[in-house]
């Protein structure tokens, strides 16, 4: 069991989880939030959802931003104002590539 599969329970499935659970006291009184962190806490899950990365190298296109910000550092200083256009839309293109990967 997971976080997300506890997030999608309806509070009386997650009050049957805590019932089972030893050392959870007060959990038919308790809200869904409080009901998902008790739960959480005593069974050593994360309070937050993981996300993956599918489909893309990950790991070369963060070093390509890293160049690109260098990059974009040496245009700044330089008044280099086109050049410092094209770099900031390839960093944000790169990052945006990243974020329509992550599932």
């Amino acid at each position: 069991m997971d976080y997300h599969e506890l997030r999608q329970m309806t509070v009386a499935q997650m009050r049957e989880v805590a019932a089972d659970i030893e050392g959870l006291d007060g959990s038919s009184q308790m809200r869904k939030e409080q009901l998902l962190k008790a739960i959480c806490e005593h069974l050593n899950i994360e309070m937050h959802e993981h996300h993956d990365v599918v489909g893309i190298d990950k790991a070369a296109i963060k070093t390509k931003i890293r160049e690109l910000k260098t990059a974009r550092d040496a245009a700044l200083e330089a008044h280099d104002h086109t050049q410092l256009k094209r770099v900031r839309r390839k960093i944000h293109r790169l990052k945006r590539s990243i974020r329509r990967a992550t599932v």
